[in-house]
């Protein structure tokens, strides 16, 4: 028999998210993370198990259906599709219409960007979230008399009792609905009309509202706001988040986001590839997979000397294993492609977004020629002549975890210039030679600089003792194992170049020249 709640939950994820600028051009507003999760997980986690949820989609729709099925595949919940998401004729009271139909009965209306703690109570009676805060600029608000709401104000009421937050229980859900309707019939271009304008008609035919206080909410609906929920719920895990990737972590497993669903269906294939060394992946849909949380510590926080050569050894004997995917002269163009071609577009859409001029210039008191000059000097058909080995493509302790029983290895990348199974076993060395030197938590505290004064750089990062010491033993086994030093540290420095138009400002910036005082350094064997 199938599980009816008392109410169910309406969530309006149909809009395209435009005060987020770029962070929803590849995904919908629901899905921002926040911490360690996305906007809607906290929301569906804020409702008893089986409540009934109905969820108006549009911008990147099937995203969100894809990642709840994943993430909850027991939930209680009607997709509605929302015809017109953007432009003319669009509103939050035309969204909300199209989830009338399966809303007759108490509800409550929770807007995706809208993240609260404690209990949210029943729509036993009408009720309004508020919050008592600055920001009526922003938001709108109401006042109350005795408890109940008195009037409701559109954005810029000054100090008013509470800030509407976006959460509201309708009781009376048949005056609700008639009220919408009302209004939207008499103003369908309106894009402005919300539940505020439904709520105000009711109060003028002399229905309550009672003021529900939270005293803790997060708005994730514009940038200024995002940045500070993401301050206050925090991810304890160092993660250098990209604007079309996001890795949302819960207690039992893991969901990754690639807004390229090919990387989703390589990234499981992969999986299989290096079964045994991964986490086991418990199913995929569309841009997402999800695999099996794996317990451990960070290996990045307690990396020594001796687990270092450890692992070392272990990945020389699993990982490193000798492949034979495709004939040597095809893979030794497969290189070429990775390394040269690759490092070329990166570095050109470095400069053209960021409109700065490759320049000869001097980095840490050092003349460094320019990229293009450098790129010149390097043998990339010795670069690329390579033994085809497993790999696995982003290896750096931050995609490590330890445990009792050995290592897991976390976010292996999809392919190796388009092959699964064989790679460059001196990328996954460059690599770790990178993660090294720039790591991802001192990253994320912000302790690097970078000083940019006409042809003059100036730039450090903070590094690390015990991973200074690992990275000795990093090169000590690769004389140790006769792979070429400097092969890494030029693959290293190109690394960095690679990364730096993915990474936000100032970041960017050090990437770039950092890889190129240390590209210069590798090809003259400093």
């Amino acid at each position: 028999m199938k599980n009816k709640s008392q109410y169910k939950v309406l969530i309006t994820t149909s809009g395209t998210g435009s005060r987020l600028g770029d962070i929803t051009k590849y995904t919908n507003k629901a899905l921002v993370k926040v911490g360690k999760k996305p906007a809607i997980s906290y929301i569906i986690e804020a409702y008893p198990e089986k409540t009934e949820f109905v969820i108006t989609i549009g911008y990147f729709g099937n995203q969100v259906i894809d990642f709840l099925k994943l993430a909850y595949p027991d939930l209680h919940v009607k997709f509605v599709k929302v015809d017109k998401y953007e432009g003319a004729g669009t509103s939050l009271a035309y969204s909300m219409l199209q989830a009338e139909p399966f809303l007759r009965c108490p509800f409550i209306y929770h807007a995706c960007d809208t993240i609260v703690s404690g209990k949210i109570p029943n729509p036993s009676k009408n009720w309004i979230g508020g919050f008592r805060g600055d920001g009526s600029s922003q938001y709108a608000s109401f006042d109350t008399v005795e408890g109940k709401v008195q009037k409701m104000y559109d954005k810029g009421m000054i100090d008013p009792d509470y800030l509407h937050i976006g959460l509201v229980g309708v009781h009376n859900y048949m005056s609700f609905w008639n009220a919408l309707r009302d209004i939207h019939s008499h103003d369908r271009d309106n894009g402005a009309l919300n539940d505020v304008d439904a709520i105000r008609l009711m109060m003028g035919d002399g229905q309550e509202f009672e003021a529900s206080e939270f005293t803790t909410w997060h708005d994730i609906g514009n940038v200024e706001s995002l940045h500070k929920a993401r301050k206050e719920i925090k991810d304890s895990f160092q993660i250098l988040d990209k604007p079309d990737e996001s890795i949302f972590i819960f207690q039992k497993f893991v969901i990754k986001f690639f807004f390229d669903e090919k990387m989703v269906s390589q990234r499981v294939a992969r999986g299989g590839v290096l079964k045994g060394l991964v986490p086991e992946i418990e199913g995929s849909a569309g841009n997402f997979y999800r695999y099996k949380y794996a317990k451990g510590d960070l290996y990045s926080n307690l990396a020594t000397t001796v687990t270092f050569s450890e692992l070392l050894a272990l990945a020389q004997k699993k990982l490193w294993k000798e492949e034979s995917e495709v004939l040597q002269d095809e893979f030794k163009k497969v290189c070429y492609d990775f390394y040269y071609n690759k490092t070329i577009e990166r570095v050109n859409r470095f400069l053209e977004s960021r409109t700065i001029k490759d320049l000869q210039v001097m980095v840490n008191g050092e003349k460094v020629p320019t990229v293009s000059e450098m790129l010149k000097i390097i043998d990339f058909n010795d670069l690329s002549n390579a033994k085809q080995t497993g790999f696995h493509g982003d290896f750096i302790l931050d995609n490590i975890l330890k445990d009792r029983a050995g290592y897991v290895f976390l976010d292996w990348r999809q392919n190796f210039g388009g092959l699964l199974k064989a790679g460059d076993a001196y990328y996954d060395l460059a690599k770790l030679n990178h993660n090294l030197t720039v790591n991802h938590e001192i990253v994320n505290s912000n302790l690097f600089t970078i000083t940019i004064d006409k042809n003059s750089v100036s730039c450090d990062i903070m590094r690390k003792e015990n991973l200074v010491q690992c990275q000795k033993v990093l090169f000590e086994f690769i004389e140790k194992n006769n792979y070429s030093a400097k092969k890494v540290k030029i693959l290293t420095a190109l690394i960095w170049l690679n990364m730096s138009p993915l990474h936000h400002h100032p970041f960017d910036l050090f990437l770039f020249y950092f890889g190129k005082l240390n590209l210069w350094r590798a090809l003259n064997d400093k």
